[in-house]
């Protein structure tokens, strides 16, 4: 089986991580210009360990069995020509990005017929070029399903779900994979976006009632219009493994003076409450400062005394 991996970040590192002994040389890395370059020169520093990759172009990889697509959302868009190159009458696609919207962008350019839904919990931290992933347990690993499909009874759900046999990463079937997705999507509103405008640990939450006020507020945004969309997510949310000081992606990317995602989070919930007449005030704000931190880390605020 010929595997690809579109997007060389945290999720994609963990992939690299998963499947590297099983699949040698069949699992590619899509790039191309001097990110491939970079790729095929450095490799990929994971949990200390330095993974030597196989890097094709899109053209080159055309027509595998299945690619697994992990960029950043504000990617995405410039990359669905990259995905159509990729993409042949029988490949898969697997989207592990955050957000609840990716398979509908892919699926409108390259058909819904070769979209598995899926989702992935990890966690990650990275200093320099050496991500690093603790042991894989309890809920963590990669979630797949089909919309209203019990996710056993479909042949290409159980397709990908074979990929990672006898490796180290943990696969959940999923009967209700949009109510899994929008959970998910409602965590990471909740707890990735206080903490980035705080520039606090994940303790907050528990040591704060303000912060603990303002995920609370935030996630029940994100109830309110999964449940008018007939998803059934509720205001309580899964625990989670973290560490007081432990910083979300958000977070992380501020810290790094990269762009966030908020456009996938706080953005599409606005959008998409838009579309149905329900207004999301908190994550509005949330959205602003956000927006904000971006421009200040851009130096737009940098002014002389």
């Amino acid at each position: 089986m010929k595997i690809g991996i579109l997007g060389a970040g945290a999720v994609g590192a963990y992939l690299v991580l998963g499947l590297s002994e099983k699949f040698g040389d069949d699992l590619r890395v899509i790039a191309s210009g001097e990110r491939a370059e970079r790729l095929k020169t450095d490799g990929l520093e994971i949990n200390g360990k330095r993974y030597e990759l196989n890097v094709q172009t899109p053209k080159e990889a055309s027509g595998l069995d299945v690619l697994f697509v992990c960029l950043k959302y504000n990617a995405l868009r410039a990359a669905l020509g990259d995905i159509r190159d990729v993409v042949g009458k029988d490949t898969l696609v697997v989207s592990l990005m955050n957000g609840v919207d990716s398979e509908e962008i892919i699926g409108e350019a390259i058909g819904e017929e070769h979209i598995v839904y899926s989702l992935i919990k990890i966690s990650s931290t990275r200093n320099g070029n050496d991500i690093r992933f603790p042991l894989p347990k309890g809920k963590t690993g990669i979630y797949l399903g089909m919309p209203g499909k019990k996710a056993a009874e479909e042949k290409n759900v159980m397709k990908i779900a074979r990929i990672f046999d006898d490796t180290p990463i943990i696969v959940h079937l999923s009967d209700d994979i949009l109510r899994d997705i929008w959970d998910k999507f409602g965590l990471n509103i909740s707890r990735n976006l206080p903490q980035a405008i705080l520039d606090v640990g994940a303790g907050a939450y528990d040591d704060s009632e303000h912060v603990d006020n303002l995920k609370k507020k935030l996630r029940q945004e994100v109830v309110t219009v999964a449940q008018a969309k007939g998803i059934g997510i509720s205001e309580a949310m899964m625990p989670g493994y973290y560490t007081p000081a432990q910083r979300y992606s958000t977070l992380q990317d501020l810290d790094a003076k990269r762009e966030t995602e908020i456009e996938m989070f706080s953005g599409a919930l606005i959008r998409i409450g838009k579309e149905l007449g329900i207004p999301c005030p908190y994550n509005e704000v949330v959205y602003d400062l956000i927006k904000a931190l971006e421009e200040k880390n851009r130096g737009k605020f940098d002014y002389e005394l």
